[in-house]
């Protein structure tokens, strides 16, 4: 899905009926609020992609309960640091195991990702076998002055999260062209348009969440996640 700065979508039917699961898929993990933790991509004060952050906060349905991770106070990852992680890395990796749901929202930086960005899902994913991305349901969205919208930094974070074995949301994408005033001081979207792409795009993700930790009876009467 790509929108421009005048809030008008190129592909997107939010007439087109949902199809609705069985009563199976109805058993969560847990029931609502779902914990989400926000990553912004990049660590600069006046990031458009964290006025967006906060505006998708803004836009979250009840049952998402959003809040930042920061990662601004990484040191660069260091595999030598393995067996004694710093403590802000420690705390990512705590943060992002606690949470139900990440959501990334991040600018294109050289038609990649920012390195703050990789750098954080470095220490993260890391040592081998303490993935705290692990299963963990992915959203990613950013926002860009130019007309792609941050479309190739997030094939590539797609790329990475992949790695990390974290689902993905693949539907809806949205990659948004910011203009100057698409988010107010009060983190309120200015555009109409825009700003229900986007409350659709949260409602997406709340569902996306809600299966991905959807239990499924087995044969045998376990349990397995779907």
């Amino acid at each position: 899905m790509t929108l421009d700065g005048s809030g008008s979508p190129r592909s997107l039917d939010p007439s087109r009926p949902r199809v609705q699961a069985g009563p199976m898929a109805e058993t969560y993990h847990h029931e609502p609020p779902y914990t989400i933790g926000v990553i912004c991509g990049s660590i600069a004060a006046s990031s458009i992609n964290r006025r967006l952050a906060r505006a998708l906060i803004k836009l979250a349905p009840p049952a998402l309960q959003c809040s930042f991770i920061e990662i601004d106070q990484l040191d660069l990852y260091d595999r030598d640091r393995d067996d004694a992680y710093p403590p802000e890395a420690v705390e990512l990796k705590r943060a992002i195991t606690e949470a139900d749901g990440i959501l990334i929202v991040t600018p294109e930086y050289n038609r990649s990702i920012p390195g703050a960005l990789k750098n954080a899902i470095d220490w993260a994913s890391r040592p081998y076998g303490e993935n705290a991305l692990n299963r963990k349901p992915v959203g990613i969205i950013g926002t860009s002055p130019g007309g792609i919208g941050t479309a190739v930094g997030q094939q590539h974070l797609k790329t990475i999260m992949s790695f990390c074995n974290a689902p993905m949301m693949n539907e809806i994408e949205a990659y948004v062209q910011y203009k100057d005033g698409l988010v107010d001081d009060d983190d309120d979207v200015t555009v109409e348009s825009t700003k229900e792409f986007l409350s659709t795009y949260m409602a997406a993700y709340d569902d996306f969440v809600r299966r991905v930790l959807t239990v499924l009876p087995k044969a045998d009467g376990s349990t397995a996640a779907g």
